[in-house]
Formats: structure tokens, sequence, C-alpha cells
């Protein structure tokens, strides 16, 4: 785990193009595997906390980060990265793995069917983030999520 600060770029690269963040911006960043979720949760938790985030929306926050990081690393590559900072008083995450795929339609708008056993981590991801955007091209997947503090 890379809990170390990483210099502001004035852009996050990602698969469809860059996201513009401000100047100045603090990012924590760490890579992970399948075997590091828990790790994950933990960073995500201990971030959005000093974030100011209210603890009684931190459990759905670390939902939607588990389910983006578990896609992440069960479909997209072995390894990923997330990102997380603070932009206009909400809390950013960015989960990106180096896998490519293209979807027949934007995934987790719809709800998944009732006996549905797997394809709902977006969905719920979606319902619980403010904003989430999901790009995909040859650089990789990045799904970045916006949550209120």
């Amino acid at each position: 785990m890379n809990e170390d600060e990483v210099p502001p770029p004035r852009f996050l690269t990602d698969g469809g193009g860059s996201v513009p963040l401000p100047s100045g911006v603090a990012i924590r960043e760490m890579t992970f595997c399948v075997g590091d979720l828990p790790d994950v949760r933990d960073f995500a938790a201990l971030h959005a906390r000093r974030a100011g985030m209210v603890e009684g929306d931190i459990g759905d926050f670390l939902v939607a980060v588990n389910e983006v990081a578990t896609n992440a690393v069960t479909h997209g590559a072995d390894k990923a990265r997330l990102r997380i900072w603070c932009q206009s008083g909400d809390l950013m995450i960015d989960v990106h793995d180096d896998g490519h795929w293209v979807p027949d339609k934007t995934p987790g708008l719809e709800a998944p069917h009732d006996y549905s056993t797997s394809g709902m981590g977006l969905w719920v991801a979606r319902r619980l983030a403010k904003e989430l955007h999901l790009r995909t091209g040859p650089n990789g997947t990045n799904v970045i999520m916006r949550f209120r503090l």
C-alpha cells in the first residue's frame, strides 16, 4: 500500500481523457490487488474521516468504494489504483485499472434483476455516490465518484 502524498498533477489521466483538478490538491493514493480489499476500505475510511465526512455516511461510502475496487481487480486487471482527494467541498475517489472493455450500454443505470447474483456493483455505487463517471479506453478504465462531506 502506498499512502505517500503524490505531487498534485494538473490533470488526472484516465482511460478516456483527463479529469481537471484544481492546483494544489493533495492526492492520497494506494495500489492494490484482490487480497488488499480490506486495506482499501481502511484507507478510504481513514481519509473520509480526515476530510470530515459525517460518521453516519461512511458505511454507504465504503460500500460504494468496495464495489468499484472489487470490480477493478476482478474484472479489470490484477492490480488497480485508488486515488482520493477533496474538491469543491466533496470527497473524490478515482479507481483505475488497466483493463479495457466496450460496454453495450452505460453500466449501472438499470437495477439488476430480482434474483441477480452479480452485476450489482456499479448500480449500487451509483445510488450511493453524489456522482459516478465511468471512462474506459486504451489506457484502462477509471471510475470516478463524488461524495458529499
